[in-house]
């Protein structure tokens, strides 16, 4: 007996599982089995290659149906799709998209209906890859406006001044504990030691510097203090 399968590729910024099936089946397919890859990339890892993908080739054999909502769920690496689909159309089974309602069936003998599908083929997989790209160039521009404004990548601004933080860092060395420290960043008691802006610090603060001294001073930095 026959079956169609259902194959959904789910990352974080995509459709859900379920929008993929509830697509799938409002076109008209009814599907007797969904097959799903969580958190996977289209372009980096091949359909033979994730965890889910793969058992496609043990489970479809000839006359069956793969249902994908659009060829980028098989793949966006033009040559990884191109062969993919050739592999199942060679095993019988026949390749149909939710999007635009493309079949692809290896069945035809015809040499014009050959040529006119493996151009589909062809067009659809870098198409895939096309998009592919441009979204990962229009991240990568994002990224870059996003550190010209250092704003949105400082984080936090630190409850403590430089001075204090050196202060810290020196009597850290010299083996002093927090609550000494504590009060001798206090500026309401040593204002020429540590400025008069400073706030008191923590105790909570002075061990988060022990801590992580490094990320302290990064963090005084990125806020150019």
């Amino acid at each position: 007996m026959t079956k169609t399968l259902l194959y959904a590729r789910v990352s974080t910024s995509e459709q859900t599982l379920e929008h993929q099936r509830t697509q799938a089946e409002a076109a008209g397919f009814k599907i007797d089995e969904v097959v799903a890859d969580h958190g996977v990339s289209g372009v980096s890892t091949k359909l033979s290659e994730r965890a889910e993908g793969k058992r496609l080739y043990d489970k479809l054999r000839d006359g069956d149906t793969l249902v994908v909502r659009w060829v980028d769920r098989l793949g966006r690496n033009y040559q990884d799709v191109t062969e993919t689909i050739r592999h199942f159309m060679n095993q019988g089974v026949v390749i149909r998209t939710v999007i635009n309602n493309l079949t692809f069936d290896g069945s035809t003998k015809d040499p014009m209906q050959k040529a006119v599908r493996d151009a589909l083929i062809a067009f659809m997989a870098a198409t895939a890859q096309a998009q592919a790209e441009a979204t990962k160039e229009a991240q990568q521009a994002g990224i870059e406006a996003a550190k010209a404004d250092r704003s949105k990548y400082r984080g936090k601004k630190p409850s403590f001044t430089r001075q204090q933080y050196e202060v810290v860092c020196q009597m850290l060395a010299d083996g002093e504990g927090p609550s000494a420290i504590v009060n001798a960043t206090d500026p309401a008691l040593n204002n020429e030691m540590v400025g008069p802006s400073a706030n008191k610090l923590s105790r909570q603060t002075v061990i988060r510097i022990r801590n992580d001294p490094q990320g302290s001073d990064q963090a005084l930095e990125r806020w150019g203090l």
